[in-house]
Protein backbone atom coordinates (compact mmCIF):
# COMPACT_ATOMS: atom_id res chain seq x y z
CA UNK A 1 0.00 0.00 0.00
CA UNK A 2 1.24 3.57 0.45
CA UNK A 3 1.57 6.26 3.22
CA UNK A 4 -1.16 8.19 2.48
CA UNK A 5 -3.60 4.85 2.06
CA UNK A 6 -2.17 3.06 4.62
CA UNK A 7 -3.08 6.60 6.85
CA UNK A 8 -6.23 6.88 5.47
CA UNK A 9 -6.88 3.44 6.66
CA UNK A 10 -5.34 3.64 9.95
CA UNK A 11 -8.07 6.74 10.46
CA UNK A 12 -11.01 4.51 9.43
CA UNK A 13 -9.63 1.40 11.79
CA UNK A 14 -9.87 3.72 15.17
CA UNK A 15 -13.63 3.99 14.23
CA UNK A 16 -13.65 0.04 14.58
CA UNK A 17 -16.80 -1.12 17.40
CA UNK A 18 -14.48 -4.19 18.20
CA UNK A 19 -10.90 -5.64 17.99
CA UNK A 20 -9.55 -7.48 14.55
CA UNK A 21 -8.84 -11.61 15.50
CA UNK A 22 -5.99 -11.18 16.65
CA UNK A 23 -4.27 -15.02 16.60
CA UNK A 24 -3.53 -16.48 13.42
CA UNK A 25 -6.36 -19.53 13.56
CA UNK A 26 -8.52 -17.28 13.90
CA UNK A 27 -7.87 -14.96 11.73
CA UNK A 28 -7.51 -17.68 8.99
CA UNK A 29 -10.85 -18.74 10.46
CA UNK A 30 -12.51 -15.60 9.81
CA UNK A 31 -10.98 -15.19 6.63
CA UNK A 32 -12.43 -18.87 5.40
CA UNK A 33 -16.24 -17.51 6.77
CA UNK A 34 -15.52 -14.52 4.41
CA UNK A 35 -14.58 -15.83 1.23
CA UNK A 36 -16.49 -18.74 1.30
CA UNK A 37 -13.93 -22.09 1.30
CA UNK A 38 -10.52 -22.69 1.89
CA UNK A 39 -9.37 -22.47 -1.67
CA UNK A 40 -10.22 -19.00 -2.07
CA UNK A 41 -8.30 -17.86 0.93
CA UNK A 42 -5.25 -20.05 0.09
CA UNK A 43 -5.14 -18.29 -3.12
CA UNK A 44 -5.69 -14.90 -1.48
CA UNK A 45 -2.60 -15.27 0.62
CA UNK A 46 -0.43 -17.38 -1.86
CA UNK A 47 -0.32 -20.36 0.42
CA UNK A 48 -1.60 -24.16 -0.07
CA UNK A 49 -5.24 -25.25 0.63
CA UNK A 50 -3.62 -27.78 2.92
CA UNK A 51 -1.70 -25.36 4.85
CA UNK A 52 -5.41 -22.84 5.10
CA UNK A 53 -6.66 -26.13 6.99
CA UNK A 54 -3.95 -26.63 9.35
CA UNK A 55 -4.33 -22.65 10.46
CA UNK A 56 -8.34 -23.21 11.02
CA UNK A 57 -7.47 -26.14 12.98
CA UNK A 58 -4.95 -24.65 14.93
CA UNK A 59 -2.67 -27.30 14.14
CA UNK A 60 -0.17 -24.65 12.66
CA UNK A 61 -0.49 -21.22 15.31
CA UNK A 62 2.95 -19.04 13.90
CA UNK A 63 2.53 -18.12 10.56
CA UNK A 64 6.33 -17.06 8.42
CA UNK A 65 6.82 -13.06 9.51
CA UNK A 66 5.70 -12.28 5.49
CA UNK A 67 2.36 -14.74 5.94
CA UNK A 68 1.23 -13.23 9.29
CA UNK A 69 1.97 -9.22 7.57
CA UNK A 70 -0.38 -10.53 4.39
CA UNK A 71 -3.05 -12.47 7.05
CA UNK A 72 -3.19 -9.26 9.15
CA UNK A 73 -3.85 -6.96 6.08
CA UNK A 74 -6.25 -8.96 4.51
CA UNK A 75 -8.35 -9.25 7.76
CA UNK A 76 -8.09 -5.49 8.73
CA UNK A 77 -8.94 -4.67 4.60
CA UNK A 78 -12.61 -6.96 5.30
CA UNK A 79 -13.20 -6.20 8.95
CA UNK A 80 -16.78 -4.16 9.94
CA UNK A 81 -17.74 -3.23 5.84
CA UNK A 82 -20.79 -1.39 7.39
CA UNK A 83 -18.50 0.35 10.65
CA UNK A 84 -15.62 1.46 8.19
CA UNK A 85 -18.47 2.68 5.42
CA UNK A 86 -20.20 4.69 8.03
CA UNK A 87 -16.78 5.93 9.47
CA UNK A 88 -15.95 7.18 5.90
CA UNK A 89 -19.54 8.25 5.02
CA UNK A 90 -19.94 11.01 7.98
CA UNK A 91 -16.18 11.73 7.37
CA UNK A 92 -16.95 12.99 3.84
CA UNK A 93 -19.95 15.01 4.51
CA UNK A 94 -19.80 16.44 8.08
CA UNK A 95 -17.11 15.77 9.83
CA UNK A 96 -14.29 16.47 7.49
CA UNK A 97 -10.64 14.73 8.30
CA UNK A 98 -7.71 16.23 10.37
CA UNK A 99 -4.33 15.90 8.55
CA UNK A 100 -1.08 16.28 10.85
CA UNK A 101 2.12 16.07 8.59
CA UNK A 102 5.52 16.81 9.09
CA UNK A 103 6.61 17.43 5.81
CA UNK A 104 8.62 20.36 3.59
CA UNK A 105 5.68 22.57 2.23
CA UNK A 106 6.26 25.10 -0.41
CA UNK A 107 4.39 27.12 -2.95
CA UNK A 108 4.44 28.57 -6.14
CA UNK A 109 3.65 32.04 -6.28
CA UNK A 110 4.07 35.29 -8.42
CA UNK A 111 7.49 36.49 -8.30
CA UNK A 112 8.17 38.96 -5.59
CA UNK A 113 7.08 36.60 -3.14
CA UNK A 114 8.49 34.15 -0.30
CA UNK A 115 8.38 31.12 -1.54
CA UNK A 116 10.52 28.96 0.09
CA UNK A 117 9.78 25.30 1.36
CA UNK A 118 10.58 24.54 4.26
CA UNK A 119 10.05 21.71 7.00
CA UNK A 120 7.00 22.40 8.41
CA UNK A 121 4.76 20.60 11.10
CA UNK A 122 1.02 20.98 10.52
CA UNK A 123 -1.99 19.92 12.00
CA UNK A 124 -5.44 21.08 10.33
CA UNK A 125 -8.56 20.04 9.87
CA UNK A 126 -10.10 19.59 6.31
CA UNK A 127 -13.35 19.78 5.46
CA UNK A 128 -15.64 16.90 4.42
CA UNK A 129 -15.22 17.64 0.56
CA UNK A 130 -11.15 16.66 0.81
CA UNK A 131 -12.16 13.99 3.31
CA UNK A 132 -14.77 12.81 0.25
CA UNK A 133 -12.23 13.20 -2.46
CA UNK A 134 -9.51 11.48 -0.44
CA UNK A 135 -11.83 8.37 -0.19
CA UNK A 136 -12.95 8.20 -3.49
CA UNK A 137 -9.54 8.42 -5.00
CA UNK A 138 -7.84 5.88 -2.63
CA UNK A 139 -11.36 3.56 -3.13
CA UNK A 140 -10.94 4.13 -7.36
CA UNK A 141 -7.56 2.54 -6.71
CA UNK A 142 -5.47 6.29 -6.55
CA UNK A 143 -1.73 5.92 -5.85
CA UNK A 144 0.50 7.83 -3.57
CA UNK A 145 1.12 10.81 -5.28
CA UNK A 146 -2.69 11.21 -6.46
CA UNK A 147 -3.40 11.00 -2.82
CA UNK A 148 -0.52 13.60 -1.99
CA UNK A 149 -1.68 15.97 -4.77
CA UNK A 150 -5.41 15.82 -3.37
CA UNK A 151 -3.72 16.96 0.13
CA UNK A 152 -1.71 19.38 -0.88
CA UNK A 153 -4.59 21.04 -2.92
CA UNK A 154 -6.59 20.80 0.72
CA UNK A 155 -3.44 22.25 2.81
CA UNK A 156 -2.98 25.01 0.02
CA UNK A 157 -6.58 26.38 0.27
CA UNK A 158 -7.15 25.45 4.33
CA UNK A 159 -3.74 26.57 5.81
CA UNK A 160 -2.22 29.09 3.14
CA UNK A 161 -5.00 30.53 1.65
CA UNK A 162 -7.24 30.57 4.79
CA UNK A 163 -10.36 29.90 2.85
CA UNK A 164 -9.70 32.45 0.58
CA UNK A 165 -9.05 34.76 3.04
CA UNK A 166 -5.08 35.45 2.22
CA UNK A 167 -2.47 34.52 -0.28
CA UNK A 168 -4.75 34.58 -2.92
CA UNK A 169 -2.38 34.45 -5.85
CA UNK A 170 -0.98 31.05 -4.37
CA UNK A 171 -0.70 28.96 -7.37
CA UNK A 172 0.61 25.25 -6.53
CA UNK A 173 1.80 24.14 -3.10
CA UNK A 174 4.76 21.47 -3.01
CA UNK A 175 4.13 18.78 -0.13
CA UNK A 176 7.32 16.89 -0.34
CA UNK A 177 10.06 15.02 2.17
CA UNK A 178 7.14 13.33 4.81
CA UNK A 179 8.61 12.82 7.78
CA UNK A 180 5.38 12.08 9.45
CA UNK A 181 2.13 11.65 8.39
CA UNK A 182 -1.33 10.71 10.46
CA UNK A 183 -5.36 11.25 9.55
CA UNK A 184 -7.67 11.70 11.91
CA UNK A 185 -11.52 11.51 11.53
Amino acid sequence: MTMFGDGLDAAVHKAFTRPAPKSAGARMRYLVRKLGGTKAVADMLRISQRTVERYVRDQIKTPRPALAVRLEREVKARWQPQIRAKARRKAATTGGIVIDTRARLGYTAPIGSSDQDRIRHLTVALPPVYAARLFDAQEAGAGDAHLQQIAAEALKEVYFQDGGRRAGSLEEVRFTDIEHLEFDL
